[in-house]
């Protein structure tokens, strides 16, 4: 097999060896059905609608984990060979880690009630084109990949790469995330970051060195913005919650017998999305929802058609804050919506919600970030005060209604 180049955005070209045994097995793993499927699924679910820019897949950002992985891996095992036998796992693992993401991303979990995780195990272990590969491979590498999933690898460091608080896949989401959507404060010194990792043989972890701290900061400071200023957009939770209205409306409707569905939507439509075949789960993407909200503009439930037309011209509702209020003055102010949506002709329970938005702070999720000092391995909050700040989560409740009642509200929205 020869080489394969995928020109990326961010990495620039991102070659694949075919005559190495792992990156061959790489490029086989990227022609499946089930990783080409990535293609059709947006990494930021519905941020498009806020961010004209968010067109991105989970297909590119998969493989640019790889590409961030091999770069991590390979300069640590060059430091330490004992590594080098797990570069197949690692490079795997990080290539197939959103694997069992769906339609909308996260957004779609929220919808759907699915998670990634659980799907990413159930596609490589019944998926055939895949475990085929996999298992031709090596028999022990799938229940590698699964350790390492499971955060259960013997070498720390193996899953620490893919999923920590410092991984290839953050990497990576946060500098595509930025670029994508125009925020220019999500920039990260990726370079300068993977100079600073090193791998401690006594622990078996992934770690920092001390002189890397301040990248390693200003990553954690760039997350925390991207949370409160992209992920959790206003926009966004106004769009994630009008398709959540739109989806509950629509099972309703199905099941009464009232709505047109084809037979993959209308499994996705009956069941919670961790009960599908795998068939069906597979078959939905980004393209089949979006077609269905098209065709349900023309639904005869009014309800539904409506919450279909505002997703497909993106007229949304609107989210304010009304995080300063006091919880019985954010129920007054609900009660007034409320009203006023009934005045309006809007069906309340559809057009009037409170959503909160939370902005995850620096946690020890699994070990935290160690940096390697004079003293030994320190958590890095221990010694810095800036990511000691960034420990508290954040959360922020808006209200979200018809723009046309918001002159109407009798309060002072922070805007």
């Amino acid at each position: 097999m020869t080489e394969r180049t995928y020109h990326d955005a961010l990495h620039g070209a991102i070659t694949l060896n075919g005559a190495d045994s792992t990156e061959g097995l790489l490029i086989r793993l990227i022609d499946t059905p089930a990783f080409q499927r990535l293609r059709r699924i947006r990494q930021l679910g519905p941020a498009s609608l806020t961010f004209h820019g968010a067109e991105g897949s989970r297909f590119t950002h998969s493989l640019g984990v790889l590409a961030v992985a091999r770069r991590a891996f390979d300069r640590l095992a060059g430091m330490h060979p004992q590594l080098e036998p797990f570069r197949s796992v690692v490079l795997c693992a990080a290539l197939l880690h959103d694997i069992g993401h769906s339609a909308l991303s996260h957004t779609g979990e929220e919808i759907f009630g699915t998670h990634h995780e659980l799907w990413t195990g159930r596609i490589l272990q019944e998926s055939l084109p895949i475990r085929q590969l996999l298992d031709r491979f090596n028999p022990e590498l799938l229940p590698q990949l699964e350790a390492v999933y499971h955060k259960k690898h013997p070498i720390p460091l193996v899953w620490q790469l893919v999923s920590s608080q410092l991984d290839c896949d953050r990497l990576d989401y946060l500098m595509r995330d930025s670029y994508f959507t125009g925020a220019s404060y999500g920039h990260i010194d990726l370079d300068r970051i993977l100079l600073a990792l090193r791998y401690d043989p006594v622990t078996q972890q992934l770690t920092v060195a001390q002189k890397g701290m301040a990248a390693i900061e200003h990553y954690l400071v760039v997350r925390s913005f991207m949370y409160a200023q992209v992920y959790n957009h206003p926009k966004n939770l106004a769009a994630t919650w009008t398709l959540e209205r739109l989806f509950v409306r629509a099972r309703d409707c199905w099941r009464r017998g009232e709505l047109w569905a084809d037979e993959v939507m209308a499994a996705w439509l009956e069941a919670r999305g961790d009960q599908l075949s795998l068939d069906n789960y597979l078959a939905l993407d980004d393209y089949r929802l979006l077609y269905h909200i098209q065709r349900w503009q023309g639904e005869a439930d009014s309800v539904l058609a409506e919450l279909c037309r505002q997703v497909y011209d993106r007229d949304l509702p609107k989210a304010i804050e009304v995080t300063s209020m006091a919880p019985e003055q954010q129920q007054s102010l609900l009660a007034q919506a409320h009203r006023l949506a009934l005045q309006q002709g809007h069906p309340p329970d559809d057009a009037i919600g409170m959503r909160v938005a939370c902005s995850r702070g620096y946690t020890l999720y699994q070990r935290g970030i160690n940096l390697q000092t004079t003293q030994g391995l320190q958590e890095i909050s221990e010694r810095s005060a800036l990511v000691r700040t960034l420990i508290q989560p954040i959360e922020r409740t808006y209200l979200i209604c018809p723009r046309t009642i918001v002159p109407l509200l009798q309060f002072d929205p922070p805007y």
